[in-house]
């Protein structure tokens, strides 16, 4: 196969490069490849996502089970197991993918085609899915489902070096290539991920077809020469290029504009660039939960108006945050600046990580900012973690992202090797022609000192670049949308070998260019003092209210620390703060207490744990934006 020529300036490193050893996420991750995957594809045999495969493949009698975009959640279960399978071999695993492969080609008709819901019973045409191929595309997931195909069958090429899974992939694009495009169907997908699927193709086989069938799909949007456009709810009310405002439905807007910058990467398009950057400036502004949640409204699972950010009735899809990732990830590869990974930090361990119960079989579909114990946030009408979701977009697509986490903490360019996430960790990672061989230990989120190791083989010059995250400088988004009460005086401190490098911050990073020799030991402090948030005066529904964080972590008040009142609760700024960590509560975390005055005067106590961390102690109030008595 052939490699691709360009791609984004800066590369990530291989996660399998860089193993992760953190008393943080390596629980997390094992638990996500040991019981999540599993416990996933356990689901998706219980309520005939599989089955549907089986019976499209004339396995197997019976109508298709479900909703039409089940084949999705199969297709993202099996690339989490490919990123397991290249942690740790499991032959069990690998052969149970393999049988399911089989069951994908046997469902895949003969020009390529393979969408369950249709295959099962062709003349059976309700309206969900279109009375023929191709032709509700605004709804029903068809090119959705196999977008999600192609990046698990690249990975699970990558992970095994077996072809069955890819060439079923390769003939379904092959079919959709000779559908749509120029002088063919217009048309484009109600939910995007096929651009990015097809990108991820493109890399592996070097297919052009498949990159300017994504690029194809993302130009189509807006453009009413050959077709009815569907609206903003699938950002189809505009050209892409000039979009700058982040509209509909949220997860389907984040995949876009992943999709935008894979394709801007490899074919140079700066108005691409551009737009994606503009939208970003604008959710960082005025649409960004503190925890790094998009998509404020339920109606729709869209982002709201500028500004519009509840707590008790927040949406913020899991999906939504998983997306966001992705897309702040690009953004970073593109351009080198820090702030992309300043929210993707802040969505990591707060807006996304609270989807995954510690259990690794309980979810949230939903990720509001407060629980009353009546209104019904979540999907299925819960109020708490679920097993499972009649629509189980969620379940599934947390196992993508935890075991590839690891390569979210380095990335290179020529010979600059950029430190992004700090988490114990080893790997040797190539800059330039040199290999590099890293390691870090810390306690990280709960404390701020890193200590790495940078050995080479021989005498060589390149520079390392130590990111600073914003939330050590002040600022908790590189926006104006949150800021802190009061200033950190506490120093940033960065040592090489012990002597001191001068804390001077361009683009989020200090920079260290030297000749390094042998093993160098890097350590970087970063103070984590308890942190009161407060919005921007122009989000109504947080007018007069505080939250706490810590390093790159938002705090939760829930009702099982501070009483069934604790959605009335007030912090006078006044109050003083004490930290300790509970290795034996949720996991160990670090929690905050402290006494403070309520309106009336009377003292109380209260404790605060990770916002991420709530509701693992079953159903119970909680809220991140507690009222704030000023002095």
């Amino acid at each position: 196969m052939t490699a691709t020529k360009r791609d984004y300036p800066i590369q990530p490193i291989a996660f399998t490069q860089v193993q992760i050893q953190d008393a943080f996420w390596k629980p997390r991750i094992d638990t996500s490849v040991n019981v999540t995957i599993p416990y996933d594809f356990k689901k998706c045999e219980e309520t005939g996502r599989i089955d549907n495969f089986s019976k499209a493949a004339g396995l197997m009698e019976g109508p298709h089970e479900g909703i039409f975009f089940n084949d999705s959640d199969v297709f993202k279960v099996v690339e989490g197991a490919a990123y397991a399978l290249q942690i740790a071999p499991n032959p069990e695993l690998e052969q149970y993918v393999d049988d399911l492969i089989e069951k994908f080609a046997g469902a895949q008709e003969e020009d390529g085609y393979l969408y369950t819901a249709r295959t099962i019973d062709p003349t059976y045409a309700p309206n969900v899915i279109g009375p023929e191929r191709w032709s509700y595309l605004v709804f029903n997931h068809e090119l959705y489902n196999v977008g999600h195909m192609y990046e698990a069958a690249v990975a699970y090429y990558q992970a095994t070096g077996k072809r069955r899974f890819l060439d079923v992939a390769i003939k379904n694009a092959d079919l959709i290539d000779s559908v749509f495009g120029e002088g063919k169907k217009h048309d484009v997908p109600g939910h995007q991920e096929i651009e990015m699927g097809l990108v991820r193709l493109y890399r592996a086989t070097g297919e052009e077809r498949y990159l300017k069938l994504a690029k194809f799909f993302l130009d189509e949007r807006g453009q009413t020469a050959n077709r009815e456009i569907y609206g903003p709810y699938c950002q189809d009310h505009e050209p892409v290029t000039e979009q700058r405002e982040a509209v509909g439905h949220s997860v389907r807007a984040a995949y876009m504009y992943s999709g935008m910058a894979d394709v801007a990467a490899i074919t140079g398009d700066d108005a691409y660039i551009e737009a994606i950057k503009g939208i970003w400036e604008n959710v960082v502004n005025k649409k960004l939960a503190l925890t790094g949640g998009i998509g404020a409204r339920h109606e729709g699972e869209a982002f709201g108006e500028n500004y519009e950010l509840p707590s008790l009735t927040s949406y913020n899809e899991t999906c939504a945050s998983q997306a966001s990732i992705f897309w702040n990830h690009r953004l970073f590869l593109l351009t080198g600046d820090a702030k992309y990974i300043d929210i993707l930090e802040r969505t990591l361990y707060n807006g996304f990580l609270s989807g995954v119960g510690l259990d690794g079989q309980t979810f949230f579909y939903v990720n509001p900012l407060a629980c009353d114990g009546e209104y019904q946030f979540n999907r299925d009408d819960a109020i708490t973690r679920k097993p499972w979701f009649n629509t189980s977009c969620c379940p599934t697509n947390v196992v993508r992202l935890l075991p590839s986490l690891s390569g979210y903490i380095y990335a290179v360019r020529d010979n600059d090797l950029y430190v992004n996430l700090y988490m114990t960790n080893s790997g040797i990672v190539n800059v330039g022609d040199t290999p590099v061989e890293l390691s870090q230990t810390t306690q990280y989120p709960w404390d701020g000192t890193v200590t790495m190791s940078v050995s080479v083989p021989q005498s060589t010059e390149f520079t390392v670049k130590v990111r600073i995250p914003g939330w050590a400088q002040n600022e908790p988004l590189p926006s104006s949308l949150y800021k802190y009460t009061d200033s950190d005086n506490a120093a940033v401190t960065l040592t090489v070998d012990g002597e001191a490098v001068p804390v001077e911050v361009e683009n989020g990073y200090v920079t260290i260019q030297r000749t390094w020799e042998g093993s160098a030991e890097v350590v970087l402090s970063l103070p984590m003092p308890v942190r009161r948030v407060v919005a921007d005066p122009n989000v109504d529904d947080l007018k007069g209210k505080i939250a706490l964080e810590r390093g790159p972590v938002v705090y939760a008040f829930e009702a099982v620390d501070n009483g069934e009142d604790v959605l009335d609760m007030a912090i006078a700024d006044s109050a003083q703060f004490d930290i300790a960590h509970d290795a034996d509560l949720l996991g160990g975390v670090t929690v905050i207490r402290g006494t403070s005055p309520d309106a009336a005067g009377k003292p109380f106590d209260f404790m605060a744990i990770p916002y991420h961390a709530w509701a693992n102690r079953g159903a119970t109030k909680m809220t991140v934006w507690v009222d704030r008595l000023a002095d």
